[in-house]
Formats: C-alpha cells, sequence, structure tokens
C-alpha cells in the first residue's frame, strides 16, 4: 500500500514513510492510493472473529509489507488490551464507549498503535525522533500515555491555554521523562498551524519532526476499528444502522466513512458538531470558509478548519452530492448541549460529557429520517474528563477513578509560548 499527498497525486511513499514523516513535503495529507475491500463473508461473520484477528484484517492491507505480520499482530494486541462496549441508553439508541483505555479518551487506540509502530521502525536507529503534537484536548494525554518512556522517541505537545479541562491538562504535563508540554497562548488552531508550520522549516531538519495528530496516517487509520467493534455487537439487530460522531478534526468520523467504503454497512454518518460549525455550513452551502475556532464546553471538538476533512472530500471525489448520500452535519450549542445531557441523565441515568451529548444531539436528528433504524453515537471521553461540568449540569459527584486520583497530587510542568518563533527555538534547543 503506497499512500499520496492530497498536494500532489504524484508524490507517493509507503506506510512507513508516511508514519516517520507525518505530514507530505508540500504540506499535504497522506491518503490510501485505493481502498480495500473486505469479502462480504468476514463481514457477514464478523461476531465470530476475535477483535485482535478483526483489526489485523482490517489494518493489514494499510501496513503492506513494512511491517511483518507477527509484529503487526503484537502491536494490534497491545492497541486493544480494553473494552469498547456498546450500552443501550434506550430503544434503539445505543452508546459505544471509547473511553475505557489508559487516559479514558477514545484517542487512545490511536496513540497506542501508532507509538508501537513508530517504536517498531526506530528499533535499529540511533536517531531521534520527535512527535510533535497540537491538542484540543485528549489528543495530547493519548500520546503522552502512549509514547512515555518509547526508546528514541521525544514528544511536544501543544496545547491552547485555558482551553482544556483541569484533568486533561494533567495527564500531558504531569508524565515527565520524554514528554514535554508547551502551553500556547491562543486557539487549538494556533497550536495546529505551528506544528504543520514546524514540518515544513528546513532549519528543523534534523530534529526528526513527526506527528501524532490524526493527520500522521498510522494515529487516523486505527480509528476504522471502533465500527467494526460495534457492528460485531449490533449486526444482531437486523436492523438499518446510524452512527453519530462528536466532530472536531473529523479523523475520527473519516476513518468510519473508511470503513463504509471498505464494505462495512453503516447505512449513514452523522458529525455532529458544537458552534464551530465549518462543516455543516459547508454541507448547506457548497463554500467551505475556515473560520477561528470557538471556546465551549466540548473543547476537544473546539476546531475552525479540520484538518481531516480534506480527506473525506477526496473519498467522495469532490462531490458534495455524492457526500450527502451518506452524511450530514449539525451545530450545536453549550446549551443545547447541558439541556440533553440532562434529559438524558434524568430519563435513563445514563451519563453523557458533552462531547458524546452533541453526537446524542445529532443522532436523534439523523433518526427522524431513519425512524426504524438503529442508532450509535460515540461517547469519545470518560465523563470525569469534563468533572466540573458534567458534575455542575447534572447536580451530582463523580467517583475519581485510580488513573485519574494518582495525577492529582503531581505538579504540572510546561512551558509557555506565544510565537512559532518560541516553539522553533524550543525544539532547536531542547
Amino acid at each position: 500500500m503506497n499512500y499520496y499527498s492530497l498536494n500532489n497525486p504524484n508524490h507517493k511513499v509507503s506506510f512507513k514513510e508516511a508514519v516517520i514523516a507525518g505530514i507530505a513535503p508540500d504540506r499535504g495529507l497522506y491518503y490510501p492510493e485505493q481502498i480495500p475491500t473486505l469479502s462480504p463473508e468476514f463481514i457477514a461473520n464478523l461476531e465470530q472473529y476475535s477483535r485482535e484477528e478483526v483489526a489485523f484484517q482490517v489494518m493489514a492491507p494499510f501496513v503492506g509489507k513494512s511491517i511483518p505480520e507477527a509484529e503487526l499482530r503484537q502491536i494490534i494486541a497491545e492497541t486493544l488490551c480494553f473494552d469498547f462496549p456498546c450500552v443501550a441508553v434506550h430503544e434503539n439508541t445505543y452508546s459505544l464507549e471509547l473511553y475505557h483505555g489508559p487516559t479514558l479518551a477514545f484517542k487512545d487506540v490511536g496513540a497506542r498503535f501508532m507509538s508501537r509502530c513508530l517504536g517498531y521502525f526506530n528499533r535499529n536507529s540511533e536517531e531521534k525522533v520527535t512527535v510533535l503534537v497540537a491538542t484540543s484536548g485528549d489528543t495530547g494525554g493519548a500520546v503522552a500515555s502512549g509514547f512515555l518512556g518509547v526508546k528514541g522517541v521525544d514528544v511536544v505537545i501543544l496545547y491552547p491555554s485555558g482551553k482544556v479541562s483541569d484533568i486533561q491538562e494533567r495527564q500531558l504535563t504531569t508524565l515527565g521523562q520524554n514528554i514535554h508540554a508547551l502551553e500556547v497562548d491562543g486557539v487549538f488552531d494556533n497550536c495546529q498551524d505551528m506544528v504543520k508550520t514546524a514540518f515544513l522549516d528546513a532549519d528543523l531538519k534534523g530534529c526528526g519532526l513527526t506527528s501524532a495528530n490524526s493527520i500522521n496516517v498510522a494515529r487516523w487509520l486505527p480509528q476504522m476499528l471502533y465500527y467494526f467493534f460495534a457492528w460485531q455487537q449490533l449486526k444482531k439487530h437486523h436492523r438499518e444502522f446510524i452512527v453519530s460522531c462528536p466532530s472536531g478534526n473529523f479523523g475520527n468520523i473519516c476513518a468510519g466513512l473508511l470503513a463504509k467504503k471498505m464494505g462495512l454497512p453503516i447505512a449513514h454518518f452523522v458529525a455532529a458538531t458544537n458552534v464551530n460549525d465549518t462543516v455543516p455550513e459547508f454541507l448547506q452551502t457548497g463554500n467551505y470558509i475556515p473560520k477561528p475556532s470557538k471556546p465551549t464546553i466540548s473543547n476537544a471538538m473546539d476546531v475552525g478548519n479540520p484538518s481531516n476533512f480534506v480527506r473525506i472530500q477526496a473519498m467522495y471525489d469532490h462531490s458534495l452530492e455524492a457526500l450527502l448520500n451518506d452524511f450530514s452535519s449539525y451545530s450545536y450549542t453549550d446549551e443545547q448541549t447541558r439541556a440533553v445531557m440532562q434529559t438524558i441523565y434524568s430519563q435513563t441515568g445514563y451519563i453523557a460529557e458533552p462531547h458524546g451529548a452533541v453526537g446524542y444531539l445529532g443522532l436523534q436528528e439523523a433518526l427522524k429520517n431513519h425512524p426504524n433504524a438503529i442508532g450509535l453515537f460515540l461517547e469519545t471521553a470518560h465523563p470525569v474528563k469534563f468533572l466540573e461540568e458534567v458534575e455542575k449540569t447534572l447536580s451530582i459527584e463523580l467517583p475519581l477513578p485510580e488513573a485519574i486520583a494518582q495525577l492529582l497530587p503531581l505538579e504540572k510542568v510546561k512551558t509557555r509560548i506565544a510565537t512559532y518563533a518560541e516553539l522553533k527555538s524550543f525544539l532547536l534547543n531542547r
């Protein structure tokens, strides 16, 4: 499997080269040269296979010969060492809980898979790799956990000051070792722009930079697995299947659409956003107009120019009509988010954090056009990751999981920066 730059189809690299580079030299995102199709027999009997076997069959065509089968199977086993349960919230509506990993967020799968791929590629090298990543919330903690102590790899995480939760900040500022946190005076889009600029800076070529954002294929592609695991659990209903994904940088839902292209029978996808509504507006007007991001209580989705949407457009040959057959997108305010969190809890006892609540809202909108469908919304983080907001909105007290409680006495270690020049200086002088 080769990957090409979405800015230049003639620029092609292997999976290994795409993972190590992160982004193409022309600033384009890497995209697979072809989308493999899984056999109808495999899809029809999906529930008979283990998660690890499903993951291997899905991922192997994208990895190609870059990693031998035995090593890839080991990477997958180490990546998927926790559960992905579909929980019934009420009739015909399920929550896919993606927060049972070590940092209690869906980013754990991509971060663990990528860290192990990079560790394999770097196993015999004396050169150091620097993983440079921007986070709007959960990516930073997942990447920090996934790469902690990995030989020959340093991690530098940029996050917007005051725009991540206290627990999210603790997960990326308290680990030490090879993890370095940079608090940026700005919003997530500023962090992401700095990261992209650094990859193209000739002065930083010697730093061995790669990305662990979902712009990196090794972070993006494993997210397909969520949808296969959900189908394993829900196909027994023999009903049309609708999925709503809370969306910020659009890597997760882009992976879901890729799973559909591979043969997974998902009838329709909903990208549910907060007031950062660049994509919902595009679907209505046909004009893609990035805008500055706005802070919300679902902060991991505070993205005004989602990087991965260009991959979705490529998947549908830039045809808005074709995209609309499979895909809808709706935006919701903080007030609507809090109200539905309260409604879900009062009616069912289920605790949805802000991102999952936005996903639930999008699902209910989509189900109006698919009244006989089974609906699934993605809960992308444990409610405790947004402790103050959930407790205040629902008037409850959440117990702290041990993984979070042990972070509270630790000191946050971070460096404050405001400009790209300061990031460049940090990278050159470490």
